[in-house]
């Protein structure tokens, strides 16, 4: 970059910028500005650097761009005199930090009015103080709903996720429960059984024999094949039609539980040669509530398996436990997501997972990343109305990036919309049921907070979100959350 002579107020008079500023401030302009030459193909500023200039375009043609996971997007680019760009929000002074919101790259040789942005902006309030006033009420004021609004959406994901989460320990829970209940009155009702076996009818070596059927019989349990409700009917019919001829009493009720541990006739005709007849039918009891406690602690068993399940995916979705950055794995997150969704998912829509199981742990936010999985997962889910597929899957994009797709089977998303779906409080669903927050979230976590990119394409039973994530992370800088929380 060169600098030469600084401009005239009647020079600055041509720009559509200053045409309406008195001789008195064109005069200041033109003692505290410089004119400074860029040569083409050469960068004027870059994204995120300390903000210290206003730039005007006097001459040549500039490109405007923005960072996009490693890579600058153009955004605009243009010959029009006057164009300024740089520290245009210097005005507001220290209050937010001050960087340069995209990058500028001179695409022929050009030629720049520039400000230093301290003096611009004190210029700015001199002469404008009513215009600063509105500026920065519109700026924080746009700022703090944001801030207020997005937290309300948490909030509001969270209650529904916790209604969901409540509904889905419920059932184990009480699973639990019941079980629990039953188990004791098996158990009481074994205490029973063994009094009236062991009255001293039934010498030592009977009842050895009768302890080791006992254990065979939960051995047998373990071991069972799975049957068909047809073959388990038969089987039933065939052991009620024994316990009868046996005169054993309520023989439909205990021939479920046998048949369901496995148990035949022909193992039970060893259990007449242990006991004799005399004993059997108590015999048989005590060995069927022997069964049924091992049915009912595998429901307890189960059910406190789903509880524990739960508890580690809600662990995982909200990463509590975790720093706010971590090695993070993709799929469990996702996962976590799922499960935490699982009330939320429709009978009629199925959940396809493809997962390449080859892509490795990446540094992330994983509650942040957890969010942005929870909007698009909802989002699809909407848009199917109670029906449809919901594919997750996963992919290398490229040897340094990873990518995951949320797709939907619903109507799409019309060209009309699709350029404004990531502006914030844009939303298509009625007043009351969306804040259009939760799209801009996603798009600040994942392009400001993990310099990822997210987009979109969308078609009649095919749209899809897709977020590329870098493998590694760069060190997380002081103005990395407030940019990405707005």
């Amino acid at each position: 970059m060169t600098t030469t002579d600084r401009l005239g107020p009647e020079q600055l008079r041509t720009l559509f910028l200053f045409e309406s500023l008195g001789e008195k401030e064109l005069d200041w302009l033109s003692e505290q500005g410089r004119v400074e030459r860029v040569p083409a193909n050469s960068p004027v500023y870059t994204e995120g650097d300390p903000a210290s200039c206003f730039y005007v375009l006097l001459s040549g043609t500039v490109s405007l761009g923005r960072l996009v996971h490693g890579d600058v997007v153009e955004v605009n680019r243009t010959d029009q005199r006057g164009v300024y760009a740089g520290a245009t929000q210097a005005y507001i002074g220290d209050r937010v930090e001050q960087t340069y919101p995209n990058s500028l790259k001179a695409v022929t040789d050009c030629e720049f009015f520039l400000i230093p942005a301290e003096e611009f902006a004190g210029a700015m309030r001199r002469w404008f103080p009513m215009a600063v006033h509105l500026l920065e009420g519109a700026f924080f004021g746009y700022r703090k709903q944001n801030t207020i609004i997005g937290e309300r959406e948490r909030l509001l994901a969270l209650g529904s996720l916790s209604a969901g989460l409540t509904h889905e320990l419920n059932n184990p829970a009480a699973a639990a429960v019941r079980a629990t209940s039953a188990l004791r009155d098996r158990v009481t009702g074994m205490r029973h059984k063994l009094a009236m076996i062991a009255d001293g009818r039934l010498d030592t070596r009977q009842l050895h024999e009768l302890v080791e059927l006992q254990d065979a019989a939960i051995k047998r349990m373990a071991s069972a094949p799975e049957r068909s409700a047809l073959d388990a009917a038969d089987a039933e019919d065939e052991l009620t039609d024994w316990l009868d001829d046996h005169g054993v009493n309520g023989s439909w009720e205990l021939a479920s539980t046998l048949v369901a541990g496995g148990v035949d006739a022909e193992w039970l005709d060893s259990v007449v040669d242990t006991v004799g007849e005399e004993r059997l039918e108590a015999a048989i009891r005590w060995l069927t509530y022997t069964l049924d406690t091992e049915l009912l602690m595998g429901e307890i068993d189960d059910a406190v398996t789903r509880i524990s399940g739960l508890v580690g995916a809600a662990k995982q979705y909200s990463q509590l436990d975790r720093a706010p950055q971590q090695t993070v794995d993709i799929h469990a997150l996702l996962d976590a997501t799922l499960t935490m969704l699982q009330a939320k998912i429709p009978g009629g829509v199925r959940v396809v997972k493809e997962y390449d199981r080859s892509l490795p742990q990446i540094q992330a936010y994983g509650a942040e990343l957890n969010q942005v999985w929870t909007n698009l997962v909802v989002n699809a889910l909407d848009a199917m109305g109670g029906s449809g597929t919901l594919t997750l899957r996963s992919s290398w994009d490229g040897p340094d990036r990873l990518v995951v797709e949320v797709g939907d089977t619903g109507p799409g998303i019309s060209p009309e919309i699709r350029p404004r779906i990531f502006e914030p409080f844009f939303t298509t669903k009625p007043v009351g049921e969306g804040t259009g927050l939760g799209l801009d979230i996603s798009y600040r976590i994942v392009v400001n907070k993990h310099h990822g990119d997210i987009r979109v394409e969308s078609g009649p039973g095919d749209t899809r979100f897709t977020v590329c994530l870098p493998v590694a992370q760069p060190e997380a800088q002081p103005g990395d959350a407030e940019r990405a929380g707005g």
